[in-house]
């Protein structure tokens, strides 16, 4: 019987996905599901942006475009990144691809070879291992659990490193804890990889502007960390354009010609509308990004004070991105007489099943203790998804 590859046979799919499109199937029958499941802003794209888009299709932006993408998006970018993170990148150390995800996997698939190590600290998002396994890596997974704030400790990465190690993957603001490193968690992860040759850090830093305790922080601003950081961001949480897929790395110049050639073989340039769209968020003014961190602000701390009056949930309070997640593990054992939840991914299931309420279950991220609902939804959904949560959660004995 023919079959696929082992390279696919290694990999699971994508679990946020796969919840994604269970409640969709629910919607669709007529049931009234209210999703948490999925990690996108519930906004629509600024008017201003999406102007830009409609005048780049006026204007014939209708062809190929250079593989790295439009010179002056780039530029744009080096900009953002004088101008926001303090950081100083040339054009020639940017990449633009479709989507941040796209640039992950170019990293990973660009600097791992087959045996290499890439640090990893649990909870993470749901990709990051599958890629690592997909470039034939071994994902090292660092337990960074409820209790220590889901944040890697660099004693934690420093006791994980051996000769094999090649990367670490950070996210902050995380996705999916919404923790977020400070300025001195990240200087002691960063004197950790620079006491260890040839050990780099994928940065991904998406949810950058969905940040509640000020000012982001970037592991690229310390002294020869720049040379050791690939930096991942892009538009579609900032700005809300999801859909758009750009996304972009500023690295060493070596690692971006590396993934250049990568992208080349493999998909080329990025959508020439998008890119207008996107240099048209980068270089215009930017409140919108500040009226959506608001709203973002006022629903974290609505569902957080909902979530704390469900007896059994363990919450912690979000720093960044649109994610809550609360540990459920007082649950595992328990009935409502039909269903017995074992695991969190049965307790997602239950709700969805009893609540019509879709989460997804920490297992995919590498928690099996807790949940992920993410908060990107109206003020008026969240009231009523958390009064489903805690009635359906009332009902295990």
């Amino acid at each position: 019987m023919a079959q696929l590859s082992e390279r696919l046979q290694r990999l699971a799919p994508s679990a946020t996905l796969a919840m994604s499109q269970k409640s969709a199937e629910m919607k669709a029958q007529g049931i009234d599901v209210i999703n948490l499941s999925v990690g996108e802003p519930d906004f629509n794209t600024p008017d201003h942006i999406k102007e830009a888009a409609k005048k780049a299709v006026d204007d014939n932006y209708s062809r190929y475009s250079p593989v790295p993408g439009y010179p002056n998006l780039r530029q744009a970018i080096v900009n953002k990144l004088k101008r926001e993170n303090a950081l100083d990148y040339s054009t020639a150390e940017i990449l633009v691809s479709n989507g941040a995800k796209q640039s992950v996997c170019n990293t990973i698939m660009a600097l791992i070879n087959k045996g290499d190590e890439v640090i990893i600290p649990a909870p993470y998002w749901v990709s990051y291992p599958q890629m690592v396994k997909l470039a034939g890596g071994e994902p090292v997974i660092v337990e960074a659990g409820f209790e220590q704030n889901f944040k890697m400790t660099a004693q934690q990465l420093e006791a994980a490193i051996t000769p094999k190690t090649r990367l670490i993957i950070l996210c902050s603001p995380s996705n999916p804890t919404g923790s977020v490193y400070s300025k001195e968690e990240l200087k002691h992860l960063a004197d950790v990889i620079l006491s260890h040759e040839n050990l780099f850090v994928l940065a991904d830093e998406i949810y950058e502007h969905i940040n509640y305790v000020g000012k982001h922080e970037s592991i690229a601003q310390f002294e020869g960390m720049k040379e050791r950081s690939i930096i991942v961001n892009g538009v579609s949480k900032a700005y809300a354009m999801t859909g758009w897929r750009i996304g972009y790395i500023a690295a060493p110049e070596w690692i971006v010609k590396g993934c250049n050639k990568l992208q080349g073989q493999y998909t080329s340039g990025p959508c020439s509308v998008s890119q207008m769209a996107a240099l048209a968020a980068y270089e215009t003014d930017q409140r919108c990004v500040e009226e959506m961190r608001q709203a973002f602000e006022r629903r974290r701390n609505l569902i957080v004070k909902l979530a704390k009056e469900i007896d059994g949930l363990e919450v912690n309070e979000p720093h960044g991105a649109f994610y809550l997640f609360p540990k459920c593990s007082n649950f595992f054992g328990k009935t409502d007489g039909n269903t017995t939840v074992n695991t969190s991914t049965d307790l997602a299931l239950y709700l969805l099943e009893k609540a019509h309420v879709a989460t997804v279950g920490g297992d995919a991220f590498g928690d099996p203790q807790c949940f992920r609902m993410s908060y990107a939804t109206s003020d008026e959904n969240i009231v009523e998804a958390m009064s489903r949560i805690k009635k359906a959660l009332g009902e295990l004995k």
